[in-house]
């Protein structure tokens, strides 16, 4: 007797990969919008009236209310009881309404409404929370930038939910092949969304000449549509594979009261989360401040208007070079053939040179941070193929904490040295910039797998929620720490493109530091106890 062995859609290597676009494209749009308004925070001061205390409490409030309302932990549990594509939607619409809110309160109709008489008067003393020192709001915060944190926080939850929903839709489609792969793609691809505001947030608020902050939010707003209607393609795409196959949605397990007391007694959760937390605060809240950082740090002449170089068309054109970065030094990694892969490679690196002598021309600081995630987008299938077969994975953490602190360094001590050198401060920008891609992709590459080995496998769920809150932590806090330091350490009323970074520099370099002291405390646990985290991944 003949079996017929029925193909789903699963089965189909065409059908698999476009449910990881869409699931990536959406992941894609949210990492662009996430930063929006970072590369022009001096046009945010000077049209809006936001110092870097308003800039840093709104960008920290992304995740307020994943920290304190435990809106994190509510995620897991929707995704737990209503699934995949549910959940992908859910996270879709509320990004979106979010990032509607916010782009109304930068807007020009914003200004002079009733609701801006609104938020003037009031949310400038929140029970608790003051007494707590934790309030999202200050007595003196613009109130463009009290709506803006609303819309914020609310994007932030849809967000949260958004990144825990894409990883179980990778699994469900991905189990049993090419699932590496596959979430490395989607991270190279959401990593490509901040060189992606970097230059195109920007180009829009002076795009015709005329500065217009809420320009760049709107380009945000519409990605964010396209993102909603990638997740409605998904969820129907989702639904025929159920059909097909007739099992019920894969859903995580849930997270338990119970579990946390399990969890708090393990020294492994501490390090891991505590490692996560230190990391992660001295590199995301960096980029909401970075190209403020470099228009103070750099000797930047802008090009003549009439010049190739001040031109819209060079933005379309220095984006597709960067394409080009990306994809070439991806793909470079999973050729077998040693011609191609090093053709590949060449072409990469050219390109590179290409993009970085044009964000040189251009002279302008958010085209120069934008190669920020290029050099990881190459290494980290690298890095995931060393660590499968290798290990080490403590060892990388140490080396790229080690990266991290002399990057920050280097901007807080060595990049004022060359103000007065237009070439030698864009040098050394474009090289440390790349270095601590370099050191994002071993951070995470390493971490993450380690954490099954070091927590049990019973609560492996809710630890790795308590981890993402810890972290949220960080991002929530930090943002606003650098903000406050800023207008401490610098005169009132300087100018935006005037200020002394150094010391919130050194600030998220000592952050580096504890993570270092952290990194060699978990190679001696491991060492002791025998966990195996310098041991490869395949046996």
């Amino acid at each position: 007797m003949t079996q017929v062995i029925q193909k789903t859609l699963r089965d189909s290597a065409a059908m698999r990969w476009t449910a990881l676009l869409l699931l990536a494209l959406a992941m894609f749009c949210s990492y662009i919008f996430m930063d929006i308004l970072s590369p022009i925070k001096d046009l945010m001061q000077e049209t809006r009236g936001w110092d870097s205390t308003a800039f840093g409490t709104m960008q920290g409030s992304e995740v307020f209310l994943n920290v304190f309302v435990f809106f994190l932990i509510f995620a897991g549990i929707i995704l737990d009881k209503m699934g995949v594509r549910f959940t992908a939607v859910l996270s879709a619409a509320v990004m979106l309404v979010g990032a509607c809110v916010k782009w109304y309160a930068v807007s020009e109709g914003f200004i002079g409404s009733g609701l801006e008489t609104w938020f003037n008067n009031n949310l400038n003393y929140i029970p608790v929370f003051d007494e707590l020192g934790v309030s999202p709001f200050y007595q003196g915060m613009p109130a463009s930038a009290k709506f803006a944190a609303c819309g914020f926080m609310i994007f932030g939850c849809g967000c949260e939910m958004a990144g825990i929903t894409v990883s179980r839709g990778i699994v469900k489609w991905f189990k049993g092949r090419e699932m590496a792969l596959a979430m490395g793609s989607e991270m190279a691809l959401a990593r490509l969304g901040v060189a992606t505001c970097m230059i195109f947030s920007p180009f829009f608020a002076k795009l015709g000449g005329e500065v217009s902050v809420s320009r760049s939010v709107a380009f945000g707003v519409v990605l964010m549509c396209i993102a909603l209607i990638m997740t409605i393609v998904y969820f129907f795409m989702d639904k025929k594979l159920d059909s097909q196959t007739g099992e019920a949605e894969e859903k995580d397990d849930p997270f338990k009261i119970s579990d946390i007391g399990k969890i708090l007694s393990d020294s492994g959760f501490w390090l891991v989360a505590l490692l996560c937390v230190l990391y992660y605060s001295a590199i995301f809240p960096f980029q909401k401040y970075a190209v403020n950082m470099l228009q103070c740090n750099l000797t930047l002449t802008e090009p003549g208007a009439d010049s190739f170089w001040a031109s819209p068309s060079v933005t379309i054109v220095q984006y597709v070079i960067m394409l080009v970065v990306a994809a070439a030094g991806f793909a470079s990694n999973f050729q077998k053939k040693a011609n191609m892969k090093y053709a590949l490679l060449g072409i990469s690196i050219l390109a590179l040179i290409t993009y970085c002598y044009m964000g040189f021309m251009r002279q302008t600081a958010e085209s120069i941070f934008a190669v920020f995630p290029l050099l990881a987008v190459l290494i980290t299938p690298i890095l995931g193929n060393y660590l499968d077969n290798h290990g080490k994975a403590v060892s990388m953490l140490i080396l790229g904490s080690l990266l991290l602190i002399g990057c920050h360094l280097t901007f807080a001590f060595i990049l004022p040295l060359f103000k007065g050198s237009a070439v030698g401060g864009v040098i050394i920008a474009y090289a440390t910039i790349l270095v601590l891609g370099a050191s994002f992709s071993l951070v995470p590459a390493s971490l993450w797998p380690s954490v099954p080995k070091l927590v049990d496998a019973k609560v492996i769920g809710s630890a790795y929620a308590l981890i993402f809150w810890i972290q949220n932590i960080g991002l929530w806090l930090f943002p606003l720490l650098i903000g406050k330091v800023l207008d401490a350490t610098n005169p009132e009323g300087a100018s935006a493109t005037e200020l002394d970074y150094t010391a919130p520099l050194v600030m998220l370099a000592c952050l580096g530091v504890a993570a270092l002291i952290l990194g060699f405390v978990l190679k001696a646990v491991d060492k002791k106890k025998g966990i195996g985290l310098e041991e490869p991944n395949i046996k």
